[in-house]
């Protein structure tokens, strides 16, 4: 096995141009599993853990740009007030040690439909930086998973940042698992809301081949809320409207059965953390503070 650890991001895209098959090595917190148990044996394994660039966070008024290493810590100790959502994604990640190591950029490169990320991400709106000595392009991060463990990047490229617009509204996550720490999830919902644009997003993981938004029940709630004054009122919405939502993000979900739970398990529990994080969503909601899509508070509860 050959061993890249290039000092620079430059260096990085040179040699994953000259060795498109070479591994991506961050946190390595999944890579180094699968090596362990014998489940991956890749020729060349491209250390990025010294990049400056892929640990850095930018933060302007439209946009949070993560580097692609920036751990899920940070993510929970600096991001909180303006990626709420991504933050209660980052706390159920593992155990602190992966916490420390572990990163959005690594779990977007693993493009499992488990990630913990993924979900919030979907919600938020993110979109992946990809970057290959050829150039650079934005993903959006509903694009970016194509199957179990496959992802859109090309041979050449490498994950730099991904963006990820400031919270406008309240954002919620949810994660089942058969335990109370260190899982994987069985399945997953966030949900985010946008009073600017006046939409709602939400985010669905372990449930699908890959991570997945539910656009119908997306639409529906927007245009409820829309139609019905919600987002000037601020007054309690019809519970019948939260099943309805619920039943949506349900049927949207495709679902296995596996030795983590059954494909009607899965669906129950998306109907449930649906309806759950609409709920607790709506209630941090409060006219007039929302501002708009481009920047401003987070409401989180």
């Amino acid at each position: 096995m050959e061993f890249l650890r290039p000092a620079g991001w430059e260096e990085a895209l040179a040699a994953k141009a000259e060795h498109p098959d070479a591994v991506p090595l961050a946190g390595g917190t999944d890579i180094m599993v699968e090596l362990n148990f014998g489940r991956r044996r890749p020729r060349t394994l491209l250390d990025l853990s010294a990049i400056p660039e892929l640990h850095a966070v930018e933060r302007t008024p439209s946009a949070v740009r993560l580097g692609a290493a920036v751990p899920y810590t940070r993510i929970v100790e600096d991001l909180a007030d303006v990626l709420p959502g991504l933050a209660m994604a980052s706390r159920t990640v593992g155990s602190p040690q992966i916490r420390n190591r572990g990163s959005v950029g690594g779990n977007l490169g693993s493009a499992s439909p488990a990630g913990d990320a993924h979900p919030a991400l979907l919600a938020a709106g993110a979109t992946v930086e990809a970057e290959s000595v050829r150039g650079t392009r934005h993903i959006p991060v509903e694009e970016f998973c194509t199957g179990v463990k496959r992802n859109a990047l090309a041979e050449d490229e490498l994950i730099r940042t991904v963006r990820v617009r400031p919270a406008a509204g309240p954002q919620q996550f949810s994660k089942v698992g058969t335990r109370n720490a260190m899982t994987i999830a069985v399945c997953a919902f966030a949900l985010a809301l946008h009073p600017g644009s006046r939409t709602v997003r939400s985010g669905i993981g372990s449930a699908a081949p890959t991570p997945v938004r539910a656009p119908e029940a997306e639409e529906f709630l927007g245009r409820i809320l829309d139609e019905g004054g919600y987002w000037e009122s601020g007054e309690p919405v019809p519970p019948l409207v939260a099943e309805e939502f619920a039943s949506l993000c349900a049927a949207a979900c495709d679902p296995i059965d596996d030795v983590r739970g059954s494909a009607a398990y899965r669906r129950h529990a998306v109907r449930v953390m649906a309806q759950r994080t609409w709920e607790w969503a709506w209630a941090g909601y409060r006219p007039g503070a929302a501002g708009n899509d481009d920047g401003g508070g987070a409401a989180c509860v």
